[in-house]
């Protein structure tokens, strides 16, 4: 059930909150540095994933998703915003705008997903995870890319990249 607009959560639900935008926003690292393990710590095992072409078991869904990326696209980026969580009990349902850019391999055109995440998750031993995941198209465009990062300016910036060559890796194990 929905809260009450403007009305103060309690400190449980202000965690369990923060709880479940840490699981989704996780979900979307593991898209875009293709680390399967990473997303399938984001489901339950029996978790359900619905894409449109894919629907099915959620660690299936992390398996297929990591090589169908990887094969397609030379990086991707996933932007969630405007995340709105009702609790009912220890299941949540979230929706969440989602913004997906995709360089596609070669680097000459991007493409734009704009569509939304609508999750169901549970809460087991005071841990969150997504039960369902249902994706929800509201448009999506294909556009040249006119590539600026090579300039002198960001010729020394470190580059994003897949697993464990990105530099976030090196910076997750630094002391």
């Amino acid at each position: 059930m929905m809260a009450e607009p403007g009305k103060p959560p309690n400190p449980e639900q202000v965690a369990d909150r923060l709880a479940i935008q840490d699981v989704l926003n996780l979900h979307c690292r593991g898209l875009d540095r293709l680390d399967r393990d990473t997303i399938q710590l984001c489901y339950w095992p029996e978790a359900e994933a619905d894409y449109g072409s894919y629907n099915g078991s959620a660690n299936v869904f992390a398996e297929l998703v990591v090589g169908s990326l990887g094969e397609k696209y030379t990086l991707t980026r996933h932007t969630l915003a405007n995340t709105l969580i009702a609790f009912s009990g220890n299941i949540a349902r979230s929706e969440s705008s989602v913004t997906a850019a995709h360089l596609l391999t070669g680097a000459r055109e991007e493409m734009l997903f704009y569509g939304r995440y609508l999750d169901k998750l549970e809460k087991r031993a005071g841990q969150w995870k997504i039960l369902h995941r249902q994706v929800v198209l509201d448009w999506m465009k294909q556009l040249p890319v006119q590539a600026e990062d090579e300039s002198d300016a960001l010729a020394a910036m470190a580059r994003g990249a897949h697993l464990g060559r990105d530099p976030l890796y090196d910076f997750l194990q630094s002391e």
